[in-house]
Formats: structure tokens, C-alpha cells, sequence
């Protein structure tokens, strides 16, 4: 045993020093910019709008296809003069009003689902019958039912906004465990504080996604009766300052009005929808 032992080359010995190894490598700028959600979306639209740009400027039809910075100067031109922010303010108060509705809606049916099994073969039932049902295809009947004014508006946002939430806020509701159940039923709660206390904290992010879809679904349809029965109801909002100025053949404002609902739709998003995800679903560890 008094032989030297040859050194195995794919064992490591402790007394061996390991040089300048760096256990740690910090990021560059550009990698740690890179790192950041917002500077990435802002490089995607920067992109969109260069080819925006090319594309306008190699057709050379601005009655046809603006390019960007033509878009850019009607939408602030028209912000200047006061245009565009009263319609906006009129179209985001009736949106606002058929959203809240709807959401109340939802809430109830939702509630009367999860405390009994008619209630829920009942929800399943009429999300199953008029889900599918474009809501921009009930604005015929709303005028009559309604007359010309903004119920009939509202009325059609109330079912673009309802059985989307309705759907997603249920299934979450359903997909909480039963060991979360039986904790809050072992805390004495029942009924409407067990949906309080445990279903709705439990199925938030399913809720989320639903206010989410509720939300795109009650801003496309609101533009699009406004293109056709904005005036009507005398709102005069952005889908008929689109639908006036596609009449003049003003086909800037008409860029700009779209302009003006992506802008909306980015804001909705990332700020206000970003926000309240940040604070619940992250803040809670249920999303990375």
C-alpha cells in the first residue's frame, strides 16, 4: 500500500486551487435591457411602425394606406382640437357602463351555479345557446326593444361582456380543490362569504382571463355598433368619428380613429390588467 496512487483525471482534489473562475458573471447593458418586458414590446411596435412607414411610403397613396407619420399628425391634430378625446370620453362611459353590468351579471349567475346543480346546468345551458351568438347580430333587436339611444348599445355590450366572464369565472370555481373547500367549510363559512374567502381568491386567475376576454369582446363590439349605430343614439363616438371620416374619404382621421383604439387596447392591457395581475395572481405566487 505504500505505492503512490495515480492522480484519476476526472477526480477533482480539494487542496487542488481552481483558479480565477468566475461563480457569478454579471449581464452587459444590452442583456440587462433585453430583461425588460416594456423595452421589448416597445422594440415589437417600433418594428410595426417602421414597416407601417415602408409600406406607405413604397405604395404612395395616402388616400389609400397613410403612412405612419402621416397618421401620427392627424391623431395629434385631433387631439389638439378636442375631437378625439370627446369621443373617446363618450365611447369609454357607455363601455364602462355595459362592462360594469355585465360583470355584475356574471357574478350573480356564477354564484347561483356554484350553490346548486340546476344553477349550473343552467349557466351551462344559456352559455352554450348564446355564447356562440355574435352580440354585434342582437343590435337589430335592441333597437327595437330599446329604441335609439344608448341602451340599445348597452344592452349588446352586456352580452359580449357576460358569458364570457360567466364561463371562465365557473370554471374556476370548479377547477378550486376540494381540500380548499373543506377548509373554509371547516372555518363555518357557507355560502356567499365561502365564494368570497376561498372560491374567488382560489379561481382569480381564471377570473382574470375572463374580465380579460370580456373586456376585448366589449371593446370590439362597442366600435363596431358605433360604426353603424353610433350617430343614432347620439353618443358619437370613436367608431363613428371612423365611420364620418371614411365617408370624407379623410383617410388619416379614419387611421387615427384605429389608431386611438390600439392605443386604448395597449393602455387596457398593460397597464390597468398588468397592474391588478401584479398585485393578485403574482404577488400570491399563482403565476410566475
Amino acid at each position: 500500500m505504500s505505492e503512490t496512487l495515480a492522480l484519476r483525471p476526472e477526480v477533482v482534489n480539494a487542496d487542488t486551487p481552481l483558479g480565477d473562475i468566475k461563480v457569478e458573471a454579471s449581464l452587459s447593458v444590452i442583456e440587462r435591457i433585453y430583461h425588460i418586458g416594456a423595452v421589448r414590446k416597445v422594440i415589437i411596435l417600433a418594428v410595426l411602425a417602421g414597416l407601417w412607414q415602408a409600406y406607405g411610403l413604397w405604395l404612395g397613396n395616402p388616400l389609400l394606406f397613410p403612412t405612419f407619420t402621416d397618421t401620427l399628425a392627424a391623431f395629434f391634430e385631433n387631439i389638439g382640437n378636442g375631437v378625439i378625446p370627446a369621443r373617446t370620453l363618450v365611447s369609454l362611459e357607455t363601455l364602462l357602463i355595459g362592462y360594469g353590468v355585465g360583470i355584475a351579471l356574471a357574478a350573480v349567475l356564477t354564484t347561483i351555479a356554484i350553490g346548486s346543480r340546476i344553477g349550473a346546468d343552467m349557466l351551462e345551458a344559456l352559455t352554450s345557446m348564446f355564447n356562440p351568438l355574435p352580440a354585434i347580430a342582437l343590435l337589430p333587436l335592441a333597437l327595437i326593444w330599446f329604441g335609439l339611444g344608448k341602451g340599445s348599445i348597452i344592452f349588446v355590450l352586456v352580452h359580449s361582456v357576460l358569458w364570457a366572464i360567466a364561463l371562465n369565472t365557473h370554471s374556476g370555481f370548479r377547477s378550486v380543490s376540494n381540500t380548499l373547500r373543506m377548509v373554509g367549510l371547516n372555518y363555518g363559512l357557507r355560502g356567499l362569504k365561502l365564494v368570497r374567502f376561498i372560491l374567488i381568491p382560489a379561481a382569480f386567475p381564471a377570473i382574470l382571463t375572463g374580465l380579460k376576454v370580456g373586456w376585448a369582446f366589449a371593446w370590439r363590439t362597442l366600435i363596431a355598433a358605433e360604426l353603424v349605430f353610433g350617430v343614432s343614439s347620439g353618443s358619437g363616438g370613436l367608431g363613428w368619428f371612423i365611420f364620418e371620416n371614411r365617408n370624407q374619404l379623410e383617410t388619416a382621421n379614419v387611421f387615427a380613429g384605429l389608431f386611438t383604439v390600439i392605443i386604448i387596447g395597449l393602455v387596457v392591457e398593460n397597464v390597468v390588467f398588468a397592474t391588478i395581475e401584479r398585485k393578485t395572481v403574482r404577488r400570491w405566487g399563482m403565476q410566475h
